[in-house]
C-alpha cells in the first residue's frame, strides 16, 4: 500500500527536496504541498495524507498549532505528523509533542533517515530518538507545566511489565531494546507498548514519554 505524504513548508527549495527523495520511493507517494499551517490543515481534510511532514516555522499558521488542530480532529484520526526541526534540542520539540506529532526529523535529515521516519509514523509508531528524548526530559520538567503531578489513576490499569516499558519507552529505549533488557522478544515488547498506549489513550509512543514524566512514574532527577 502507497503511503501519502503531505509537505508542509513555506520554503519552496526545501518543498522540492523532499518531493524528490519522496517520489523516488515506489512505495512513498507526495498528494500535496502546504505553504503554511492553514493550507496545511485544509489539505489535511481535502488530500487524507497519511503522514505529513510539517515544519515548524511558517507564516499565516505555524506548524505547532497546524499539529495541534489535525491531532484534535476526529476525522483525522489516522493522519500522524512528522515535525521537521532545526535541532532535535529545539524547544519546539516539547511543544510539538504537545501538540499530537509523533515523530521530529532535523531538516538536514539523510534520505534514508526521512523515508524511514516516514513509514515509521505511517504504521503507528512514534519516531523518537534517545537524543530527542533526552531533550524532551531536560526541557519538559524545566517547565512549571511540565513537572509531575500526582499519578493519575489512568496508571492504575497497566500490569506491573507494562509500568516498566512505559519507563523505558521514556527513557528513549528502543523496542528491540526493550526487549533485550526484559529478556523478551522484540515483538512482545511491541504488544505491551501498543497495549499502554490504547489503555492511557495515547497516540502514539511519544505521548508515552509525556504521560510517563507528568505523572511521576519517571523522574528525571539523577538517582542519589
Amino acid at each position: 500500500m502507497t503511503i501519502r505524504v503531505l509537505l508542509a513548508d513555506d520554503q519552496a527549495l526545501i518543498r522540492g527536496g523532499f518531493r524528490v527523495l519522496i517520489d523516488s520511493d515506489p512505495e512513498l507517494e507526495v498528494v500535496g504541498e502546504a505553504t503554511n499551517g492553514k493550507e496545511a490543515v485544509e489539505l489535511a481534510r481535502s488530500t487524507r495524507a497519511d503522514v505529513i511532514v510539517m515544519d515548524v516555522r511558517m507564516p499565516v499558521m505555524d506548524g505547532l498549532e497546524a499539529t495541534r488542530l489535525i491531532c484534535a480532529d476526529d476525522d483525522l484520526a489516522g493522519v500522524k505528523v512528522l515535525v521537521v526541526t532545526t535541532f532535535e534540542t529545539d524547544d519546539y520539540l516539547i511543544e510539538a509533542l504537545r501538540a499530537g506529532a509523533s515523530g521530529f526529523v532535523g531538516k538536514g535529515v539523510e534520505t534514508e533517515e526521512l523515508l524511514g521516519a516516514i513509514r515509521t509514523v505511517a504504521v503507528g509508531d512514534a519516531l523518537l530518538s534517545a537524543r530527542a528524548t533526552r531533550s524532551l526530559i531536560t526541557n519538559f520538567l524545566a517547565q512549571p507545566a511540565g513537572r509531575p503531578v500526582a499519578t493519575p489513576a489512568e496508571l492504575k490499569v497497566l500490569t506491573r511489565r507494562e509500568r516498566e516499558v512505559v519507563s523505558l519507552v521514556a527513557q528513549g529505549l528502543s523496542n528491540d531494546e526493550i526487549a533485550e533488557q526484559l529478556f523478551v522478544s522484540p515483538l512482545t515488547a511491541k504488544t505491551h507498548v501498543n497495549r499502554a498506549m490504547i489503555k492511557l489513550d495515547a497516540r502514539d509512543r511519544a505521548q508515552l514519554v509525556v504521560v510517563a514524566y507528568q505523572s511521576g512514574l519517571v523522574s528525571a532527577d539523577p538517582p542519589l
